[in-house]
């Protein structure tokens, strides 16, 4: 039976069987049924015949030529019935009207592409692709580390800008990540495996910075990092920050590093052992040819505390301003300098570029003053006046923790635009 209603959909010159008689019982279905399964009306006669043709036509196969007579003869078949019979029932003209389940599917299909579309997943370079969410990776035969940031809202300040802490923070996640990627990751902060046998970890004693320009918030920067040798009892540590757009320099780092025991918090030489690991990622590559080895002033302690120009006493460190070594992180004596400057200068200039001597460890019962004395300088080629500081974060007790030295230009003045393209 089933066999005999599928062929009679196509092919409408076989004998349809013949319509049962009509039933009146609950549940019956009608004689006649339209395209939608639903009972025929009567009365809409002709409306049945253009459906009826309609089906006929798209029904109807080609077959070796007979197109044309076949539909013919289709139309004529059609027209004899339905003017003496309501239309037989087959499985074609029994089947639910698809076409607006089909319309509302294919617009959300359109809908969703045109939302995919619209989120920027391609990287706006192609080096970057290995980089997509941030991780880094290792470059220039694996001598360097590179790797890129987002400035995120909560990273910028007043003046719309990254502060000088965001970039000093990438500066340690880039040279933490570099020893990750290198495989030298023992159970300290950048300690290597034989350091971490010998309870030795690094401790930054000197970093300069020049800052050519601050980003904006959304920015991509791109951070290459390398070490290299520092004399026979240190590492010395570079980095290079530019636009991973544009290529410009935003700012250039180099710093140096000596060990400390866990222990007696004494300073240490390096063991063979921890040379053998750590010489082979060596560069020879100074990222500030000119560095600033100027011997930093002693300002006044306690005593001359008067003398000078600006103090901020009753700095201490919260919890959170501790690393893993349990001393304070190296970022964070910058904003304590800072907190000493007077606002005029942070209202009115940026900071160019700064030289940190780092004399001793603050622990987190440590109370601290910092002292700012500041200078005028008229050696702008453009005319206008640059400042520089002179800085001392000292305990209370006395001992000094940091020295420093600051530059500071205007807002608005434009540094001399270095464009390095990246190496891979």
């Amino acid at each position: 039976m089933a066999g005999s209603i599928a062929a009679s959909a196509f092919f409408p010159g076989s004998p349809a069987p013949a319509p049962a008689a009509a039933k009146s019982g609950l549940g019956e279905r009608p004689d006649s049924l339209d395209v939608r399964g639903l009972a025929a009306n009567p009365g809409s006669s002709s409306a049945a015949v253009r459906a009826g043709k309609t089906r006929a036509h798209a029904a109807i196969p080609k077959v070796n030529g007979g197109g044309k007579s076949a539909v013919a003869d289709a139309e004529h078949e059609t027209m004899s019935s339905s003017s003496s019979s309501p239309a037989p029932r087959t499985f074609y003209n029994q089947l639910p009207d698809w076409s607006m389940l089909l319309a509302a599917i294919t617009t959300i299909f359109l809908a969703a592409e045109k939302q995919w579309t619209l989120l920027d997943w391609k990287p706006k370079r192609p080096d970057m692709l290995t980089d997509t969410f941030g991780f880094g990776r290792m470059i220039h035969e694996g001598l360097m580390f590179r790797q890129n940031f987002s400035i995120r809202s909560y990273e910028i300040g007043a003046d719309r800008t990254a502060s000088i802490e965001t970039l000093m923070n990438h500066l340690q996640e880039t040279a933490l990540n570099h020893v990750k990627s290198a495989g030298l990751l023992g159970d300290g902060f950048g300690s290597t495996p034989e350091m971490s046998k010998r309870d030795l970890f690094w401790v930054v004693s000197q970093m300069q910075a020049i800052v050519e320009r601050y980003p904006c918030w959304g920015d991509t920067v791109e951070v290459d990092t390398w070490v290299g040798a520092h004399g026979k009892n240190g590492m010395r540590r570079d980095w290079h920050i530019r636009d991973s757009v544009t290529g410009r320099t935003i700012l250039k780092a180099t710093s140096k590093w000596v060990m400390m025991h866990k222990l007696t918090r004494r300073l240490a030489r390096i063991p063979d052992e921890v040379r053998t690991e750590i010489e082979p990622y060596f560069f020879e590559h100074a990222s500030i040819v000119d560095e600033d080895n100027r011997k930093l002033p002693k300002l006044p302690d306690i005593e001359g505390a008067t003398v000078a120009k600006y103090v901020r006493t009753g700095l201490t460190p919260r919890w959170a301003d501790l690393d893993i070594n349990q001393h304070v992180n190296n970022v964070k004596y910058i904003g304590w300098i800072l907190e000493s400057a007077p606002i005029s200068i942070l209202e009115k200039h940026e900071l160019a570029s700064i030289v940190l001597d780092y004399k001793r460890e603050c622990g987190r019962d440590s109370v601290l003053q910092s002292h700012t004395t500041v200078y005028t300088d008229c050696n702008n080629d453009s005319g206008q006046t640059t400042l520089h500081c002179e800085h001392l974060l000292s305990l209370e007790s006395g001992p000094t923790i940091v020295k420093a030295r600051t530059m500071w230009r205007p807002k608005g003045t434009k540094p001399q635009e270095t464009i390095i393209p990246s190496s891979s």
